[in-house]
């Protein structure tokens, strides 16, 4: 085969996406910020809260390039899901790319069956509401 059909996140569904994290944060009062991004890594759509800080941005974005690339949701583990140590995982970010791997929590791969279409990442709660609003917000166009 020479050629493949893929299925990609239109513009609807990344506005669908965002909408469902900045809901989520707004009813919890936290000050995040969300970034969409296409199943390469490239931004969709990103947005920062009033009164979210500004290094969210960048943490989001990376939270939901690691997500697209790796197909999961982000956090402490590799690529291929081994625990990782602070030591290990300070390599693999620098390996990556401090632009494309994080070990934080709040990125989320948006699949359609076992295709990864692209990702959202959050950033702004602690870990474990970054990581909530994320699955929320990629599971919100199923």
């Amino acid at each position: 085969m020479f050629t493949a059909d893929t299925k990609r996140l239109t513009s609807v569904g990344a506005k669908k996406i965002m909408a469902t994290a900045i809901a989520k944060a707004q009813e919890a009062g936290v000050a995040v910020s969300v970034a969409v991004v296409d199943a390469g890594g490239h931004v969709l759509l990103i947005e920062r809260m009033e009164g979210g800080r500004f290094h969210t941005v960048h943490s989001a974005t990376t939270k939901a390039v690691c997500a697209a690339s790796n197909r999961r949701a982000t956090g402490s583990k590799g690529a291929q899901g081994q625990a990782l140590d602070a030591v290990h995982a300070l390599g693999l970010a620098l390996a990556a790319g401090a632009e494309r791997w994080t070990p934080m929590e709040g990125g989320y791969p948006i699949m359609v069956g076992t295709d990864c279409i692209g990702a959202v990442g959050v950033a702004g709660g602690d870990w474990a509401f970054d990581e909530r609003v994320a699955k929320e917000a990629a599971e919100s166009i199923k």
